[in-house]
């Protein structure tokens, strides 16, 4: 019977720890606005763990704009971890100022009472053991003057070790206040961080339901567009030998309208050397262009080059080179925009620099080819010019 109890006993330990530990913070607790305190910490690691999972789900745009929202709460939650941190460093900062202001007085007095100390024992110390015994009107009197010496002198030696110790602790207080100091302007920085971290964050949300205009068959056609584009990038297109051509020579004209993998009018514009992919703003001239849909919105561009535009003026960007919004909705799977996207009213494209004209496709898209041409020029540089049709 005895045994059973304890048993019994166990199982219910057992049952009450594994309970406890189930009711840890829930995604459904994390998806709310007013997250308890005590759950910061959970739900960061929660909403990091469905950051990644919707990240490997296939590509939707419910998907992608819940992934949005997930990493923008995830980016709250760090700001209010971060608030906290310095809120309560700056509470023990506080503490530490009373302390250390507490140890300054008592090192005063201490050392005020050392010195008395030490006045009185330096005069006392030209008094004789015999000269003691003398004035000493008896035994009892001289008894009480010797342990009175010896009282002084213990209580000599135990103010200097309290002094001493005393001036140890204030050390120790201000150095953990310059600690506290230090870690309160590093959350501080990273709290900036944060905060400009979700401002981007925001901004790119709303870039990305502008491009999509929250509709699934557009987002679709816009990651294949983009898949595509990182598919020629790296070789995946097939191409044909037309003819040579001279810088400014019209090379064929841009498809006007929807197309394979493009969601309308414009040419996307690569630059390779020697099989790696290079900023197009490094060859491209400098000139005037501007942004249609806003420069936050496309991502800026800088050309500083020597090579004319394949388009004629004016020129608009619809998107410039690396981590633009659109590339940081993960649409390009990682990777930057390779290259910089261009119209204008005039569907011509020329040639940057002399070399050989290919024609090239790419059958990966659902309304047709991608149909682009590639120039291989000397050097081993070659550029591209994609969703327009050769000639």
């Amino acid at each position: 019977m005895k045994s059973l109890i304890v048993t019994l006993v166990t199982v219910l330990v057992l049952f009450f720890t594994l309970t406890s530990t189930t009711y840890a913070a829930s995604l459904e607790e994390c998806d709310k606005e007013d997250i308890p305190s005590d759950k910061v910490g959970e739900c960061i690691e929660i909403l990091s763990e469905k950051v990644a999972d919707l990240g490997n789900q296939k590509k939707t745009l419910a998907a992608q704009i819940s992934q949005f929202d997930s990493q923008i709460q995830l980016t709250q939650l760090r700001i209010s971890e971060a608030e906290k941190a310095i809120e309560q460093l700056e509470k023990e900062i506080g503490v530490l100022g009373f302390r250390i202001e507490y140890i300054t007085d008592s090192v005063d007095n201490l050392e005020t009472l050392l010195k008395q100390r030490i006045v009185a024992t330096y005069q006392q110390s030209f008094v004789s053991n015999f000269e003691i015994i003398l004035s000493s009107s008896g035994f009892s009197e001289l008894i009480l003057r010797t342990q009175y010496l010896k009282q002084v002198q213990e209580a000599d030696k135990k103010l200097l070790a309290n002094l001493l110790s005393t001036k140890s602790n204030y050390a120790n207080q201000k150095d953990e206040r310059v600690e506290k100091q230090a870690a309160i302007e590093e959350n501080k920085q990273k709290l900036l961080g944060l905060k400009t971290n979700l401002d981007q964050q925001k901004a790119e949300k709303q870039v990305f339901l502008r491009q999509t205009q929250n509709d699934e068959s557009r987002y679709q056609q816009l990651l294949a567009q983009a898949q595509a584009e990182l598919a020629i990038a790296f070789g995946g297109g097939t191409e044909t030998f037309i003819r040579d051509v001279k810088t400014g020579d019209a090379i064929g004209t841009i498809i006007n309208g929807k197309s394979g993998c493009s969601t309308g009018r414009h040419l996307h514009f690569e630059v390779h050397q020697n099989g790696s992919i290079k900023d197009p703003n490094d060859y491209l001239s400098s000139t005037s262009y501007d942004y249609p849909y806003g420069e936050g919105d496309s991502g800026s561009i800088n050309p500083r080059g020597s090579f004319p535009w394949p388009i004629s003026s004016p020129i608009h960007i619809t998107q410039g080179y690396g981590m633009t919004p659109y590339a940081n909705s993960g649409s390009y799977n990682g990777n930057p925009h390779f290259g910089i996207d261009m119209y204008t009213e005039s569907l011509t494209v020329k040639a940057v620099k002399d070399g050989k004209l290919y024609g090239g496709s790419y059958s990966g898209c659902s309304y047709g080819p991608l149909i682009y041409a590639k120039i291989k020029h000397d050097n081993g540089l070659d550029t591209l010019y994609l969703h327009m049709i050769p000639n």
